[in-house]
C-alpha cells in the first residue's frame, strides 16, 4: 500500500507540475502579445483602437489543449501559394504533419513552412500552423487562427491551442493574411487561444 501510495504522490506530482510549466509558459505568451500590440511600433491595431487598447481577450487557459504531437516529417511536398485575404502570393510548402488525440478521436494537421521567411536567420527554423475549428465566427475570429512552431528535433511536437492567435486581419484590413487551407480544418470546438476582437466589424 506504501509503495502504491508514494507512486500515485510522484505521478500526480508530475502531472502538476508540467500543468504549471504550461501554464506558465502560455501566461509568458500572453503577456508578449499583450506587450505588442501596446506599443505604437509592432501593433496592428488602428490608432483609434490602439488608444484605448488595454488586454487581448483570452480563452482561460486549459491544459488539456497542450498536445504532445506526432510530427510526420514530409519532405517531398512541392511549394503552393497559399490564398490570402488580399491575393497576394505567398509561398509556403508542407514541412510535415501532427497526428494528435484531443478528446477521444485522432485529428491531423499539416503544419507549412513559408519559404520567403526560412532564408531570413530568424526564421529559418519557424514553421506556421494555420487552422480553423467550430468556434470561428463566434467566439473566435472566422478566419480561423494561428499557431507558431519551430522545428522539432525528433518525431514529436508540440502543439498548445492555448497560443492559438488571430491574424492581423482580426484588427485591420490593411493587412494580407493566409488563410487556413481546408485540410486543416477542426471539428470541434478549439476553446483556447485568443478570442476575436469585437471592435473589428468582421468579427461581429
Amino acid at each position: 500500500m506504501y509503495r502504491l501510495s508514494l507512486l500515485l504522490f510522484f505521478v500526480f506530482g508530475n502531472v502538476l507540475a508540467q500543468d504549471s510549466s504550461d501554464i506558465k509558459r502560455v501566461l509568458l505568451f500572453q503577456d508578449e502579445l499583450n506587450k505588442e500590440f501596446a506599443s505604437e511600433d509592432t501593433s496592428p491595431l488602428t490608432p483609434k483602437d490602439l488608444e484605448h487598447f488595454k488586454s487581448l481577450a483570452f480563452f482561460k487557459i486549459d491544459t488539456s489543449f497542450c498536445i504532445r504531437a506526432k510530427f510526420v516529417r514530409t519532405p517531398y511536398e512541392t511549394p503552393f501559394i497559399m490564398k490570402t485575404t488580399t491575393g497576394s502570393e505567398p509561398l509556403y510548402v508542407k514541412y510535415g504533419e501532427a497526428h494528435f488525440t484531443l478528446q477521444d478521436k485522432k485529428y491531423r494537421l499539416n503544419i507549412y513552412q513559408n519559404q520567403g521567411l526560412k532564408a531570413q536567420p530568424e526564421y529559418e527554423d519557424y514553421l506556421f500552423l494555420p487552422f480553423t475549428d467550430v468556434t470561428n465566427g463566434d467566439t473566435t475570429y472566422g478566419g480561423g487562427r494561428f499557431i507558431d512552431l519551430k522545428i522539432p528535433e525528433d518525431d514529436s511536437i508540440l502543439i498548445d491551442f492555448n497560443t492559438a492567435y488571430n491574424p492581423y486581419c482580426a484588427y485591420s484590413e490593411r493587412y494580407s493574411c493566409p488563410i487556413p487551407p481546408e485540410e486543416n480544418d477542426l471539428n470541434l470546438k478549439i476553446s483556447a487561444g485568443v478570442k476575436k476582437y469585437k471592435n473589428h466589424p468582421e468579427n461581429e
